[in-house]
């Protein structure tokens, strides 16, 4: 990593883990919680993280052996988007800017530094596994179509850009509530996000099944 260059990331941890049933940031993957294990992948990669938490989650990273002064808080949001907007703001004026989910605590570190090297190339670079399963689009209950699985990739996190850009883009649609991800967000700006391909072990912790 180029020490001349900021490298911030947000982890989101606003959450309510509503269909997890407790907050699912805080339980246990061996000898870390959940939040402390995805923590651990970036704390040696980047500059600063800014965390987005709720109130539990957050004593579980302030009291954690990792904890460092690399770490800061924002508050969270109602929802994601206003999280991250929030931890946007809160960032030290980086370069780029990696935007994980804490509950995503498997991302490869290998992956992380790729990401971060194609971002200063792309601009913004999202994580993604390619369809495995044969799509099909359907309306009013029937298929009407089955689509390529070759252009069909499912999105990831970490989405890295460049931070001015999506703080400007936040900024643009932040009155807008039903963007998804931060790169629906870029490409209704216009930009075309590249995909960094990552494995299928990057899953997100939903439910308890998950966690098991």
């Amino acid at each position: 990593m180029n020490n001349k260059v900021k490298i911030s990331t947000i982890i989101t941890a606003g959450g309510n883990s509503t269909r997890f049933g407790t907050n699912k940031l805080i339980e246990k993957l061996g000898d870390l919680t959940i939040i402390e294990t995805t923590i651990s992948r970036f704390l040696d990669l980047v500059d600063e993280i800014i965390i987005p938490a709720q109130d539990e989650a957050k004593a579980t990273i302030l009291n954690s052996k990792l904890y460092s002064d690399k770490i800061k808080f924002a508050p969270p949001g109602k929802t994601r988007q206003i999280s991250v907007y929030n931890a946007l703001l809160a960032c030290s004026n980086p370069k780029i800017v990696l935007i994980h989910d804490g509950a995503r605590p498997f991302i490869e570190k290998e992956a992380i530094k790729k990401i971060i090297e194609l971002t200063f190339e792309k601009k913004a670079v999202i994580a993604g596994t390619m369809a495995v399963d044969t799509i099909k689009k359907v309306k009013d209950g029937r298929i009407i179509e089955t689509i390529d699985r070759k252009t069909i990739f499912q999105a990831q996190t970490p989405q890295a850009f460049e931070y001015n850009l999506i703080k400007k883009i936040h900024e643009q649609y932040k009155n807008i509530t039903d963007f998804t991800d931060d790169s629906s967000m870029a490409e209704k700006f216009g930009l075309q996000p590249f995909i960094f391909e990552t494995s299928v072990k990057n899953k997100k912790i939903t439910t308890k099944e998950d966690l098991m």
